[in-house]
């Protein structure tokens, strides 16, 4: 059997065995993280040039409402839901406006729907109240509406109206411990710790790669690192299958083994990555 391989981190090298539990402790020096963690994006950025954000939206609003809906969800079923709820309430005041038996039943395929339901209602009484029925571009004006976090105020920030934002969601957390960016499992630590070994105009394309990396390589209970384009620079490369065979059956979405030619699609188009999205999800049975 071949030795289980080491990553290494700021000159410290750390084994697959001391992956395997919790984020490493590394002795790296500020600019020697700052320089692995910029690595590790570059390399990111390489393998999904086509990164975007995957719920569906035309203008802020929707942006909005869409982030707040995805809560326990999947964002495919998001956006299964808001084709409809967009058609019959296309802005906040008709949704503040909205019947909640009606709104439930729409909203019931994402799960919580009573409690969502009341919070988008909530919500857009508000942006009416307040902000004449639109989504305000401040970050302390969008962590005062009902349901909306940093979290989701960073999505909505960067992709909404282009300002830059760390969007810290359960992949993200993950991911950032075990690349060693962070000890934190406080979202608004993390974000305050990864905003420091980034410019910012790297924050809102960062967010998506490192969330797509974690929906499609490192997963949860079982990361594919015998296929991670980080290994490399990965503090806990060994926490999951390292045999490279093995770890490709792991890989999840345009990466899974039978979906080459949307990958091909998705890399030679990736101006149009999200229609591309939608259009695969259409044909998905």
């Amino acid at each position: 059997m071949a030795a289980p391989r080491a990553a290494k981190a700021g000159g410290k090298t750390t084994s697959a065995g001391q992956a395997a539990g919790m984020p490493v402790v590394s002795s790296e020096s500020m600019l020697a993280l700052k320089r692995r963690a910029r690595r590790i994006n570059r390399a990111l950025a390489e393998k999904y040039p086509y990164a975007h954000a995957e719920l569906d939206f035309t203008n802020p609003f929707e942006l909005l409402v869409a982030t707040v809906l995805s809560a326990q969800t999947t964002d495919v079923t998001v956006n299964q839901v808001t084709k409809v709820l967009f058609a019959r309430y296309p802005d906040a005041r008709s949704l503040a406006e909205a019947d909640p038996e009606d709104l439930e039943l729409i909203l019931k395929p994402t799960g919580f729907f009573r409690a969502k339901s009341r919070n988008v209602i909530a919500l857009c009484t508000r942006l009416v109240d307040d902000f004449n029925g639109e989504v305000p571009g401040r970050l302390e004006d969008l962590v005062t509406l009902p349901g909306v976090g940093r979290k989701t105020a960073n999505v909505v920030l960067g992709n909404g109206f282009g300002i830059p934002g760390v969007s810290v969601d359960t992949h993200f957390a993950r991911l950032a411990n075990r690349f060693g960016w962070t000890r934190s499992d406080d979202p608004v630590q993390i974000e305050r710790d990864v905003a420091e070994l980034f410019e910012p105009k790297d924050w809102t394309m960062l967010s998506h790669r490192v969330i797509f990396h974690g929906r499609r390589v490192c997963h949860a209970r079982k990361p594919a690192c015998g296929a991670c384009p980080v290994a490399n620079w990965c503090p806990s490369y060994g926490m999951g299958e390292t045999d490279p065979v093995k770890a490709a059956k792991l890989l999840k979405y345009e990466l899974a083994s039978g979906n080459e030619a949307l990958l091909e699609q998705l890399l030679a188009e990736t101006h149009r990555a999200a229609e591309i999205r939608m259009e695969s999800q259409k044909r998905t049975p």
